[in-house]
């Protein structure tokens, strides 16, 4: 079998996630890692077989037997990457977002069409089964023209201030995601975006120009209006769950529980808690998506989520940053002038 040969750039959680991922698909191979903390990922490497760890991401593009990279780097550093990559032939799997800045995400995904690579998002939760159905039930025209697409999406426990300050807020970090499976669901690009927000589970977050919670509103082009809840702290667990409701019908996804057991007695009825983290609720959703990129380069195929996709989910995260600053309705147009 034919393997596509992959390098890893940045061995953070989620590069280390990818990298254990894609070692153990038939069809992949990883050839070498880099992270400025090189020394200290050498042995976490060997151990699941990739020998060739560097300091500097440069050795991994300009290596020739190289067909890939993933780019699991900070995001400030992806678009400088993305266009290296692209230049030196390599397809990118780059994680979300693209960039803090448009115009940067522009000239990269500029880079990205005259070269040809294929470039994939790290929108994982359009792998997810669920999610994935919706769409595809959507589309299909099983719940008929969509009127009201709801997304509810709450972290069990708030980020570290010292992840806060660098992570470019709630709209970018982490309702980036919601955006982008608002617009999946949906199958509609996004008109207009109004937020309320408010600091509710930790003071951290007004101190740092942020906020916990909030209440996105959408207008889709195609008419319908979305609903979006944020918040950075659900007690009982990691909350996500999606409904479209259209004029024949409505499509729900409820959370995903660690068993389906539900015990019922004279005092009530009891089940577990929702699965509690993102990396346990969404396990097969990442697993599918390098599965489907390495396929995507293998078979000469579309990628499911594209820079377009990145750029939009980027669009709709400033146009809500600009929202909740300014207190009104803020169509994407006024970002993507």
């Amino acid at each position: 079998m034919k393997k596509v040969k992959i390098g890893i750039i940045g061995a953070g959680r989620i590069g280390k996630l990818h990298a254990e991922n894609l070692v153990r698909l038939p069809s992949a191979e990883v050839t070498a890692i880099s992270d400025i903390f090189a020394d200290q990922i050498k042995e976490w490497a060997e151990s699941i077989g990739i020998q060739d760890v560097y300091d500097n991401y440069k050795i991994i593009i300009n290596n020739p037997e190289i067909d890939a990279v993933f780019i699991c780097s900070s995001t400030n550093t992806h678009t400088q990457i993305i266009m290296e990559a692209a230049k030196a032939g390599k397809h990118i799997f780059c994680e979300k977002p693209i960039s803090f800045d448009v115009e940067e995400t522009k000239r990269a995904l500029q880079i990205v069409k005259e070269t040809g690579v294929k470039l994939q998002i790290g929108f994982n939760r359009r792998f997810d089964h669920n999610f994935k159905r919706v769409q595809e039930m959507v589309k299909g025209g099983k719940v008929g023209q969509a009127h009201i697409v709801k997304v509810t999406s709450r972290d069990p426990n708030p980020p570290t201030p010292d992840y806060i300050k660098v992570s470019g807020g709630l709209f970018i970090d982490m309702a980036i995601h919601d955006f982008d499976m608002a617009r999946f669901v949906s199958g509609s690009d996004v008109e207009e975006v109004y937020v309320q927000g408010a600091v509710l589970v930790d003071p951290i977050f007004g101190d740092l120009e942020d906020v916990d919670t909030a209440v996105i509103t959408l207008k889709f082009k195609n008419g319908a209006i979305g609903v979006i809840d944020n918040s950075r702290k659900a007690v009982y667990g990691y909350d996500q769950r999606v409904e479209v409701f259209g004029s024949l019908g409505c499509a729900t996804v409820k959370n995903d529980f660690p068993n389906t057991v539900e015990l019922t007695t004279d005092e009530g009825v009891y089940t577990d808690k929702p699965k509690y983290f993102f990396l346990e609720r969404y396990l097969d959703a990442y697993v599918e998506e390098t599965r489907d990129f390495v396929n995507c380069i293998l078979y000469n195929k579309a990628v499911l989520v594209s820079g377009y996709d990145g750029l939009q989910a980027e669009l709709i995260a400033l146009a809500a940053k600009k929202s909740f600053k300014e207190g009104k309705p803020v169509k994407l147009s006024e970002i993507d002038a």
